[in-house]
């Protein structure tokens, strides 16, 4: 006989890839195992604006940590950084001196353009460079090496900052699988869920010898509803209006014996070329926890075909 939980899970499944979404394309998963709870056109390659800044900060995070570079060293913005053009809510100018973590803060937060910019021309100098390339050209060399050692195979970046502007007749693009790879292992990253979790945060601009603070606030109007804590948001002419959620719930624990296994319960919401994010970006991740619990009533099963 079939089990009622086995029903309610097989009518949520199938309610959830019938129901119209405005987003052209999205996907829900779990953060820990990558169970893709629904989906529609995930493997559709678009233009994903900002959440570009997202692979940015993680080639940051990583080198920073594989150098042992402290966060707070000062770093000056270079004329071309300004060059990036589009959003600056700080009003950064050349020479400005800033630290890299306030520079981590600005992209990701009020998703400054010449903030990341900045962050590839000063990295990208000091990254291993085999094919010669400038310092800017270099840093998106190790985006996309990063892109492809998480299996996003369908994914190309071409500024740091995820603009629209071809290049060489490309277009940077990803699709909505790929970039919940990218944000689970951004998940793993130290720091990262710290940055992305911030309302809003001061950051100081040396200018000219004079320390002014700023206050940048969070493009993410849906942190703090629901326990979504995360992670960025993103728009441009070409790709819509993008958005990458994640939240999480009290972890599960069981004991067996002496041990204790706790299960941490975190989904994310990713969705692309979307005219109403904030509001498909609330619903989708309602129904990602419907469909998680009644995933974990059935036990977690975690098929290949249906994993990251």
């Amino acid at each position: 006989m079939v089990s009622i939980r086995r029903i309610v899970l097989h009518l949520l499944l199938v309610s959830s890839s019938c129901c119209v979404h405005g987003a052209e394309s999205y996907i829900i998963a779990d953060v820990q195992t990558g169970f893709v709870l629904a989906s529609k056109e995930r493997d559709t390659r678009l233009p994903v604006a900002s959440l570009t800044k997202i692979a940015t900060t993680l080639v940051v995070l990583d080198w920073a940590k594989l150098k042992g570079i402290d966060l707070s060293t000062e770093v000056e913005i270079p004329a071309g950084a300004l060059a990036a053009g589009g959003a600056n809510p700080v009003g950064l100018q050349e020479g400005d001196r800033i630290s890299l973590r306030d520079l981590i803060y600005s992209s990701l937060l009020a998703s400054d353009n010449v903030a990341a910019t900045a962050l590839a021309f000063h990295i990208g100098a000091q990254l291993p460079n085999a094919q010669g390339l400038g310092p800017v050209g270099n840093f998106v060399a190790h985006m996309n090496a990063l892109a492809r050692s998480l299996g996003m195979k369908r994914t190309l970046f071409l500024n740091p900052a995820g603009l629209d502007n071809a290049e060489r007749g490309a277009i940077p693009c990803s699709t909505a699988a790929d970039m919940a790879r990218l944000t689970r292992y951004a998940y793993g990253a130290a720091g990262f869920p710290f940055y992305v979790a911030q309302a809003s945060r001061q950051i100081h601009v040396n200018r000219a010898g004079v320390d002014s603070p700023f206050e940048i606030k969070n493009t993410n109007e849906l942190l703090g509803r629901e326990r979504i804590d995360g992670v960025k948001t993103g728009t441009t002419r070409r790709a819509g209006e993008c958005l990458i959620l994640s939240a999480n719930r009290p972890p599960e624990s069981y004991r067996e014996g002496e041990t204790v296994f706790v299960t941490p319960k975190r989904i994310l919401v990713v969705l692309l070329r979307s005219q109403d994010r904030f509001g498909e970006g609330a619903t989708l991740m309602q129904r990602g926890w419907n469909l998680y619990n009644a995933w974990a009533s059935q036990g977690r099963k975690t098929p290949k075909s249906r994993t990251l």
